[in-house]
């Protein structure tokens, strides 16, 4: 029978042995661990390596000390210019204070991706969408200030903020698509007004200095038909110049001109006609002055045989009236009563 004094001892011993086994805890080179002993926190982290929890008086949390990526969900945003999107992020973060990240958060993970979500919107809704599109950079400086500011305290350092995605709507695209289209043209449209600038610029130089010289004006005349002849065997080009043409056309004016003819406004007027007969020392038959008698209307043709016989004028009087009406007369019959 064996004896209680020999084996108690050994079982004793194996006991401790495998209890101090069992403290045994391995850290990996990126892992630290926070010791918590009766509750209260050791100091300073434990690890890497071999450490000891001497259970259960000792627990342990274990914090890794490499990068977290965390991909933000796509946020609705509403941009300064009241522009409605969709935008997702990514943030680079790790723990740079174990201790901190055990005590001041319950979850360092989850208050880091929270907080990544509101500053993300509340920094996009202070930016236009242009500003969104056109200065990434900027934006993604400031997002990982705010975010490393809010969890400095929690020992977490944001090494970094990139803005991944923008969604746009429908019709913005169609609307910024339309921009970017006539941006294009308008660009188009300056760099050929620039060309035909420089180019007018040397056609002036090559007019000045084929001024000089007649015949480079021939030569390069002729090299404009060779060009033409070359291109297009079927046409065939005769020069004829100006001058033997000038004949034709100056005979072709003169045969085909029209005589102007004189508007009614442009014709001579009629010589008006004496209203009143120059009558000294006559008297009517019936007693009246010349001041009685009635005269003639402007421009109108008088009666030759207008109270004159109540005269007592001589005879030479009375013919020359009778002529005078009779050329009136005859002169409106050829210009056909106009006057």
């Amino acid at each position: 029978m064996l004896n209680p004094a020999i084996y108690i001892p050994s079982i004793l011993v194996a006991f401790v042995a495998l209890y101090l086994l069992s403290c045994i805890r391995i850290l990996f080179e990126y892992e630290r661990a926070i010791v918590f002993r009766l509750g209260r926190v050791l100091h300073t982290p434990k690890g890497p390596g071999l450490i000891m929890v001497f259970w259960p008086i000792d627990r342990m949390k274990r914090v890794s000390m490499r990068t977290y990526v965390d991909d933000v969900p796509a946020q609705d945003v509403i941009t300064r210019d009241n522009v409605s999107v969709k935008v997702n992020a990514v943030v680079y973060f790790r723990v740079t204070d174990p201790m901190l990240a055990v005590l001041q958060v319950e979850d360092y993970l989850y208050a880091t991706s929270q907080v990544s979500q509101t500053t993300l919107r509340s920094i996009l809704g202070q930016a236009e969408l242009d500003e969104l599109l056109a200065e990434r950079d900027k934006i993604n400086r400031r997002l990982q200030e705010m975010i490393d500011k809010t969890t400095d305290p929690w020992g977490i350092k944001v090494s970094a903020v990139e803005v991944k995605h923008v969604d746009l709507p429908d019709t913005m695209q169609r609307a910024m698509a339309r921009q970017a289209e006539s941006e294009r043209e308008r660009r188009a449209k300056v760099i050929h007004a620039e060309g035909e600038f420089q180019a007018s610029g040397r056609l002036r130089d090559a007019a000045k200095t084929i001024e000089g010289h007649p015949m480079a004006m021939q030569m390069r005349f002729l090299q404009t038909l060779a060009e033409v002849g070359s291109e297009n065997n079927t046409t065939i080009v005769f020069p004829m110049p100006i001058e033997l043409l000038s004949a034709f056309i100056g005979n072709s004016s003169s045969n085909g001109k029209r005589k102007r003819v004189r508007p009614k406004s442009e014709e001579p007027a009629l010589a008006p006609i004496r209203e009143t007969a120059r009558i000294e020392d006559w008297e009517t038959e019936g007693g009246a002055t010349a001041s009685e008698i009635p005269p003639r209307n402007n421009g109108g043709i008088g009666d030759p045989k207008l109270n004159l016989q109540k005269f007592d004028g001589s005879n030479e009087t009375l013919e020359h009236d009778h002529r005078e009406n009779a050329l009136v007369e005859g002169h409106l019959r050829d210009t056909g009563g106009q006057g």
